[in-house]
């Protein structure tokens, strides 16, 4: 039996490719995380390394909460 991946759309993201606004699926898959435009089949992956980077970039972080 395969098991099913989770998608979330994100809202207001609109495909690079197609412009098409609502498309756009977020999902990971063996530890990389993958954009899809439901519309016109674009896709685009990364790391987790990656998006971390990405993220943390231009954000300013006083902590990281890391729960016992």
């Amino acid at each position: 039996m395969q098991k099913s991946i989770k998608r979330r759309f994100v809202a207001g993201a609109t495909c690079p490719k197609c412009q098409a606004l609502d498309t756009i699926s977020l999902y990971y898959e063996n530890n990389v995380e993958k954009l899809e435009c439901v519309a016109c089949g674009y896709n685009e992956a990364q790391t987790e390394e990656q998006v971390n980077a990405a993220t943390r970039e231009n954000e300013n972080v006083i902590g990281i909460f890391k729960p016992h």
